[in-house]
């Protein structure tokens, strides 16, 4: 997608307008393999495309998936550079977001107001009423990073320290203890019968 010196819009009209954002990312070590070899698939009830900008936006129901990725949001805004999707800007109240990080593994998911994406980064970052799920751990901040490769959370700001983060760590589940037997009794030794007396 070239730009051209002369402005022109494409908008596309109509309930379930799918498409397809051929923005490939490498295959991350902890993701599933096969994410990364999947195109992104964006479905929206409207979308317009600006050739100029290169920026394509979708509104309404939007869906976004990439192998076990899906994100859930009212808009999306995506900036292309050469062809490529470089960022794209997920809003809503809230914007939703899953991923399986191993297979069979449990998914991890977030939801925030905004979320940006750097598919070549691998780089989901979630602002403003931000909370994010992994395993029995639950992340909250107005900013958490998550890296898509590693499975990794960082949450609160990078250059100030004033954004507060609060974790909630869930026990796991207990198994009731088995009831203890008491002490067996010991057993006394036999004890040897005498031989009669004899009469004198």
């Amino acid at each position: 997608m070239k730009q051209n010196k002369k402005s022109r819009g494409l908008a596309l009209r109509g309930s379930g307008c799918c498409l397809l954002v051929l923005a490939l990312f490498s295959a991350g070590v902890c993701a599933l393999e096969s994410d990364g070899d999947q195109p992104i698939i964006i479905d929206s009830d409207r979308a317009t495309y600006d050739d100029v900008k290169a920026i394509s936006t979708y509104t309404g129901n939007v869906v976004s998936i990439q192998g076990s990725i899906k994100v859930d949001s009212d808009k999306l805004v995506v900036y292309f550079i050469d062809g490529e999707a470089d960022k794209m800007v997920f809003t809503g109240n809230k914007a939703k977001f899953k991923q399986t990080p191993h297979e069979g593994d449990q998914d991890i998911t977030g939801e925030a107001l905004t979320g940006e994406y750097y598919p070549k980064k691998n780089l989901l970052i979630l602002i403003d009423k931000a909370t994010v799920w992994q395993g029995s751990g639950a992340y909250s901040s107005d900013f958490i990073e998550y890296d898509l490769k590693t499975s990794l959370v960082k949450a609160g700001e990078k250059e100030t320290a004033s954004k507060r983060v609060h974790v909630v760590l869930q026990p796991k589940d207990k198994e009731e203890p088995k009831a203890k037997e008491g002490p067996k009794a010991k057993e006394e030794p036999p004890v040897p019968e005498q031989p009669p007396a004899k009469d004198k």
